[in-house]
């Protein structure tokens, strides 16, 4: 049995998904820091794909070797690490950490704050979460006469740990799979502008990412030019079936048919891929730069590795991504803030109220248009992000931070000692010791 105090990682750690590729690296950064007895039990995320670990794979078998059947442990831990939305955060060890990517809106549910509440310590990966999570309050109301007794805000400490990048996968490369190469050769544009990011529910305009904006946006923008550049987009719904694909390419055609004219080509990459493969799309000589007009991040993984390949990056100048996205290196759009519709988000999560960022339309177009047309001055700044958010957001220093939290904020647990009995010796049951009795005298 170890001597170190016993962590449990409640987390979606086998799960392709946002939260998954965090909870890895929660997960490896642990390991690394070796300061705990580190078991997992992993959860599912949706109806994503649990088959992210690759027991053969060296970066992934740590974690592999630590996952646990059942939650059954022999004792309870020291710590426990909760990595969910924090309405679901559960208090089972000795010290309680609640691990979540939190919102993309100027509100968050009430239930998470209650959630919040309930852990010793909360880590967010943005200053944009943290501020929201400490802004949020509402008003305690009697339960019989509806007046207000108090306030509900978050009273637990709150730390920021970015996402770090695994510097060893994420990079620059030449190199590109033969599947990568060939789907490429379908392209005939020489410029694509790269989408990267989940299509949710929503009507045009209200689905978190805007994404069916950003398809409109580009073909109103190019439409009818002589030479056009296309837009890629590594996408998909809930899940990454057949249906799914079908779903994603009938929308994208819907929008197709409200924009009139000769348009520019969209292409479609739907399905599961690695994060070896994603970073040879990021640098794929194609793709020239990296397109979003997302409504919010709570961080925004995708953007950060695509800043990793030195080429310009496209977004709002609001929410998580603004940790890493510098306003001197990036080309951050202007907006709006507006209305989050009910539609956007599922009925426990959409809070009445909330509002998120919309980019000007019309600044977009102008944006894309010239970072197409006058390429090369935006390169060098592109180039100057990458090789800063390289070591400034790596895995590596994302570590170091997160030692230094656990640091300031766990207790020292006392060490269970070891009892060392007197050794009894044993007695010769077949020789009982002889009783001499006194003889008795009769009366």
């Amino acid at each position: 049995m170890s001597d170190k105090p016993l962590c449990l990682v409640t987390a979606p750690v086998a799960t392709r998904s946002g939260y998954g590729s965090h909870s890895r690296d929660i997960c490896r950064s642990l390991i690394k820091l070796d300061r705990f007895d580190v078991k997992i039990w992993p959860v599912r995320w949706g109806n994503t794909p649990m088959n992210a670990l690759d027991p053969n794979d060296e970066n992934d078998k740590p974690i592999v070797d630590r996952l646990l059947d059942a939650p059954d442990l022999p004792k309870q831990p020291e710590v426990h690490i909760h990595i969910v939305i924090p309405n679901e955060f559960s208090t089972v060890g000795k010290y309680n950490i609640g691990i979540t990517a939190g919102v993309e809106t100027t509100v968050c549910p009430s239930d998470w704050i209650q959630g919040m509440n309930r852990m010793d310590l909360n880590i967010v990966p943005s200053n944009f979460v943290k501020e929201v999570m400490l802004s949020t309050k509402f008003d305690s109301l009697n339960d019989q006469t509806q007046e207000k007794i108090g306030e509900l805000s978050v009273e637990k400490p709150i730390e920021v740990l970015f996402e770090g990048v695994d510097s060893t996968i994420f990079k620059k490369t030449k190199e590109f799979s033969k599947e990568l190469v060939d789907e490429f050769e379908k392209i005939e544009e020489k410029f694509c502008f790269l989408y990267v990011g989940h299509w949710l529910q929503g009507g045009l305009g209200v689905d978190r990412k805007d994404t069916g904006m950003l398809i409109k946006v580009f073909l109103e923008t190019f439409k009818n030019k002589p030479v056009k550049p296309a837009l890629v987009m590594k996408t998909s719904g809930a899940t990454l079936s057949v249906l799914d694909r079908e779903d994603i390419l009938e929308k994208i055609q819907h929008i197709k048919n409200s924009v009139k004219g000769d348009l520019p080509s969209i292409y479609l990459l739907h399905g599961d891929f690695t994060d070896i493969e994603m970073n040879e799309l990021y640098n794929h000589p194609k793709v020239k730069a990296h397109v979003t007009l997302t409504h919010g991040e709570g961080f925004g993984r995708p953007l950060l590795e695509a800043t990793i390949s030195e080429k310009p990056v496209i977004a709002p100048g609001w929410s998580g991504h603004c940790d890493f996205l510098h306003p001197d290196q990036a080309i951050l759009l202007g907006g709006s803030m507006s209305r989050v519709e009910k539609d956007s988000f599922q009925e426990n999560i959409w809070v009445d109220g909330a509002e998120w960022f919309t980019a000007n339309y019309m600044e977009a177009s102008n944006t894309i248009k010239d970072v197409y047309v006058n390429y090369k001055k935006y390169t060098l700044s592109a180039k100057k992000l990458g090789i800063v958010n390289k070591g400034k957001f790596s895995l590596d220093t994302m570590t170091k931070k997160f030692g230094k939290i656990l640091d300031d904020n766990v207790p020292e647990f006392p060490k269970e000692v070891e009892l060392n009995l007197p050794k009894l010796k044993k007695t010769n049951e077949n020789k009982a010791p002889k009783i001499k009795l006194p003889k008795l005298k009769r009366v």
